[in-house]
């Protein structure tokens, strides 16, 4: 056989071995199916390999024989396989959309909460919102927006714990891996913002850790230096609550809040 052939059939059965394994993986591909096109594969290329050392023991018909072989066998199992995967693919993506719309139903819910005048109002609101993110969540547990979603409606209704176990999940793998950057920034901040206000002396040690990271991902969050500043003043490391608040100065210069901080923690004149 000419040597350019059998290179070629030895590189086609290689990689149709590795996109057979992937598909195998993926449980597309019923067992014995599986099984009969490895051995397929595996016989033609150990004959193109045993005549390149041996020389021509067989003439060209049988290897054109076995790839047509080869051939009707692979369009044989992608004609019974889709069947079984475009279902579950189809449930899916069903299942994404809806979880999807749930989320912006609750995201609308939370906005108008957030903007309501009375507090019952904004209370029931919450409640909507809430009842909207358990919604999406049973379809994609995995959604960390759904997480957080869930987390500020709680925290406006009051259950801070409740919130913060629910932004605990959001920033725990796997569900951290769907957020960017800024988002993880801001959940970390929101977080941060809950330990202390759920007991300030015990959570300030983790509270911090979370503003250090959370002022890396966002570099623009005033709030999040600010209230990094109250932590490290809190533990009495003014230094460092002072570079905080500058930082926060930086970014809002027109904040009472951070002026206040800045002429409380002010060295004393010498």
């Amino acid at each position: 056989m000419n040597h350019n052939i059998r290179s070629t059939i030895v590189k086609v059965c290689s990689v149709a071995l590795d996109h057979i394994a992937l598909v195998h993986q993926k449980a597309l591909l019923q067992p014995f199916v599986y099984e009969f096109l490895l051995l397929l594969l595996l016989t033609l290329s150990s004959y193109s390999e045993t005549e390149r050392v041996f020389g021509s023991m067989a003439p060209d018909v049988v290897v054109q024989a076995g790839l047509l072989i080869l051939t009707l066998a692979i369009f044989v199992a992608m004609y019974n396989l889709p069947k079984q995967a475009l279902s579950k693919l189809r449930l899916k993506n069903r299942a994404t959309v809806q979880a999807n719309r749930h989320f912006f139903q609750g995201a609308q819910l939370l906005a108008r909460a957030r903007s309501a005048q009375k507090q019952a109002n904004s209370l029931t609101l919450a409640q909507g919102a809430v009842t909207e993110a358990n919604k999406a969540l049973n379809l994609d547990p995995k959604d960390a927006a759904a997480h957080i979603l869930k987390a500020l409606a709680l925290d406006l209704q009051g259950h801070k714990t409740s919130a913060l176990r629910s932004l605990d999940t959001a920033l725990t793998p796997p569900a951290v891996k769907s957020l960017s950057d800024r988002e993880r920034g801001d959940a970390l901040f929101k977080r941060a913002e809950l330990r202390v206000a759920i007991n300030r002396r015990r959570r300030v040690d983790s509270a911090i850790a979370d503003l250090v990271e959370a002022v890396e991902l966002s570099k623009d969050n005033s709030k999040a230096f600010c209230l990094l500043g109250e932590c490290y003043e809190h533990k009495g490391m003014k230094d460092e609550a002072r570079k905080a608040f500058i930082q926060a100065q930086t970014i809002e210069p027109t904040s009472v809040a951070v002026r206040q901080a800045l002429e409380r923690l002010a060295p004393p004149p010498t």
